[in-house]
């Protein structure tokens, strides 16, 4: 016991060891990333500037861009140049920086795609209400809380990751400093920090995915009996249907990867499970939220003409 020293720094293993694959894996990598960048960007903008989009869906879908360009620029840049470097070093600070605000900004995402769900709900189900159940004060609250949810979740997960002495091998079987990875490297029990993982972590993706889930129920069956037009009826079909593929892509990865427990063969495969919810869904959000929507189509072709063709007013 006297000889062991916490390790100062990891080495991060990335992606895979098949030097064949570094270049193709960094251009697909980064076209995702860059369109992630761009689309949440354009959305982010949009309902920032655009008074017609300052209603409450537009304030959350705006939260919801913000998260996922931090969410995806916290890992994705360190994966890239380890695709161009090979394995990357980071430092043990960097290390529970990088797990901190994934965690971070990961369950806030959760919590957010819950209470979006039940905005559309009450806008849907219950129309006459809407403004008043979701004003203004209401919007400020439920992010706030979704955001302040999200930074004490993953404070806790940093504190008692970095309570752990880690001794041995340094090598992080990941892209990024994820909790088990890094809980398989600990030289102490790891008992404690498994537990909180599968059971808070598991409640905080669990409890909005059955929100979820529950509220896009109510609202196809609330259409099916209440809408008239079957035009309308599906389109409100198609549209609950993509908005149900993305979050069930992102809450079905996220409770693969962190409510059961894991073997040196499955942090493979929740690796794999992990790029999804990371990077291709924040590349998804952007589509299937609003620029399908018609009026963003029309605010994104305004605020060109305004920067293109400025008024010589």
């Amino acid at each position: 016991m006297e000889n062991e020293t916490n390790a100062s720094e990891f080495i991060l293993m990335g992606l895979t060891n098949i030097l064949g694959l570094h270049n193709f894996l960094f251009f697909l990598f980064l076209l995702l990333y860059l369109a992630s960048m761009l689309g949440n960007t354009t959305i982010l903008l949009i309902a920032l500037v655009e008074p017609r989009l300052q209603t409450p869906m537009y304030f959350f879908l705006g939260n919801l861009s913000c998260l996922d360009i931090c969410y995806s620029t916290v890992t994705v840049p360190k994966m890239l140049s380890g695709f161009l470097l090979g394995h990357q070093k980071i430092s043990f600070i960097g290390c529970l920086s990088q797990l901190h605000f994934f965690h971070f900004l990961g369950s806030s995402e959760a919590l957010l795609l819950g209470v979006m769900s039940y905005d559309r709900y009450v806008a849907i189900c219950n129309p006459l209400r809407y403004t008043v159940i979701m004003n203004r004060n209401a919007c400020i609250l439920l992010t706030t809380a979704t955001w302040t949810t999200g930074f004490l979740h993953a404070l806790m997960h940093t504190i008692m990751t970095s309570q752990l002495r880690f001794c041995g091998p340094n090598l992080v079987q990941h892209f990024f400093c994820d909790i088990k990875p890094l809980l398989s490297l600990a030289c102490c029990s790891t008992t404690l920090n498994l537990s909180l993982l599968n059971i808070v972590t598991g409640l905080i993706v669990v409890i909005p995915f059955i929100l979820t889930f529950l509220s896009y129920f109510y609202i196809i069956f609330f259409l099916f009996l209440k809408a008239k037009s079957k035009e309308n009826r599906t389109k409100a079909f198609s549209t609950c249907a993509s908005h149900l593929t993305v979050v069930t892509l992102f809450y079905t990865g996220a409770i693969l990867t962190y409510v059961p427990p894991s073997s040196g063969e499955s942090l493979k495969q929740e690796m794999m499970v992990t790029l999804m919810y990371t990077i291709v869904t924040p590349v998804l959000n952007p589509l299937i939220y609003t620029l399908r929507n018609q009026e963003v189509k029309t605010a994104i072709k305004k605020l060109v003409k305004q920067k293109l063709m400025p008024s010589n007013k």
